[in-house]
């Protein structure tokens, strides 16, 4: 860390980006956004702000769409959809510097994910969110750590966040020798508002997030159907139990287990009743789906470990269609 003020960047001021942005400048960092078109103008102008029920705070921040007008920064918070990460990736590099911390806080698995696991498939990359490793090459996977994020929010209109449901991040590094950044990081977000719970397994949080998310946010985009429907209809709670299962062996080769069944993971997603998935959302609102960050890692592990996944290879070739077919 630098010695005087922790200098902050966040990559993308959507809707969690938006939150963390605001939870660092709370906890003293200087915030700097990259953003764009609308977003960026609007952060300018306004600077960030976030409803939370009927109270409406602004948050101020230097926002720019060039990453090197920020300069090195001591933590980098990377929270965009993973699609758009590898062609952003190497504008990137201005930002880090040989004790920059970069935190993922998306969706799927990040792109550092096999970096030092122990295994089959130690240190290789996965394409389906680091195309040929230009994301590893930009953002050092030794340089970076987890944010499992458990909360919704959205986007109100450019540079505006309502919060919703939850508070709750997850942080953590993959190795030990990040453990410290990790816990100053989570301290920052704490101080910021947000209910932290360090962890020493931070690949087991980010799979089970991912292994809850990666057969209802498709399934749901599929069928247009709110998640008690999918699971009170018994072809598709069975599909849904078969997706899980084809993830959980290929978890088990990797060394990563949940803790937990996918009967008694499901049970804990019918209780949360009618809710529209992120993938729905995403579909219905026009945005870009995370087809390959969610779904699409789990056939190309199945390949390289050689563990068949026929069930989230069918889904897999039904999402890329249906998302080709929407132009989105």
């Amino acid at each position: 860390m630098s010695s005087g003020q922790v200098r902050t960047a966040v990559i993308g001021a959507g809707a969690i980006g938006g939150l963390i942005a605001a939870a660092a400048v709370r906890a003293g960092h200087a915030v700097q956004v990259l953003a764009r078109g609308k977003t960026l103008d609007a952060l300018r102008a306004d600077g960030l702000r976030v409803i939370d029920g009927q109270a409406e705070s602004r948050v101020p921040v230097n926002a720019s769409d060039e990453p090197a007008a920020f300069g090195v920064q001591d933590f980098v918070v990377v929270a965009l959809k993973a699609q758009t990460l590898p062609p952003l990736a190497a504008s990137l590099r201005p930002l880090i510097g040989p004790h920059t911390v970069i935190v993922a806080a998306m969706n799927g698995l990040p792109w550092w994910f096999l970096h030092r696991l122990a295994g089959p498939l130690a240190d290789r990359h996965i394409d389906a969110v680091d195309p040929g490793g230009v994301v590893s090459a930009a953002l050092p996977p030794a340089r970076s750590i987890g944010c499992v994020v458990h909360l919704s929010s959205s986007t109100d209109a450019p540079g505006v966040v309502r919060r919703g449901r939850g508070n709750h991040l997850i942080v953590g590094a993959p190795h030990a020798e990040l453990d410290a950044s990790a816990g100053a990081f989570a301290a920052a977000m704490r101080n910021g508002g947000f209910d932290v719970t360090p962890s020493d397994d931070i690949r087991t949080e980010i799979w089970a997030k991912l292994w809850g998310n990666m057969n209802m946010n498709p399934l749901s985009a599929l069928t247009g159907s709110t998640a008690d429907r999918l699971l009170d209809d018994p072809l598709t709670h069975a599909l849904v139990l078969r997706m899980m299962e084809e993830a959980d062996a290929i978890g088990a080769c990797l060394g990563l287990s949940t803790g937990i069944s996918a009967p008694q993971r499901v049970a804990v997603t019918r209780k949360l009743g009618a809710f529209k998935t992120s993938m729905l959302q995403d579909f219905e609102a026009g945005r870009p789906l995370e087809v390959e960050p969610i779904l699409g890692v789990f056939p190309e592990l199945g390949r390289k470990l050689n563990v068949p996944t026929p069930y989230c290879d069918a889904v897999l070739g039904l999402l890329r269609q249906r998302a080709a077919n929407s132009g989105i």
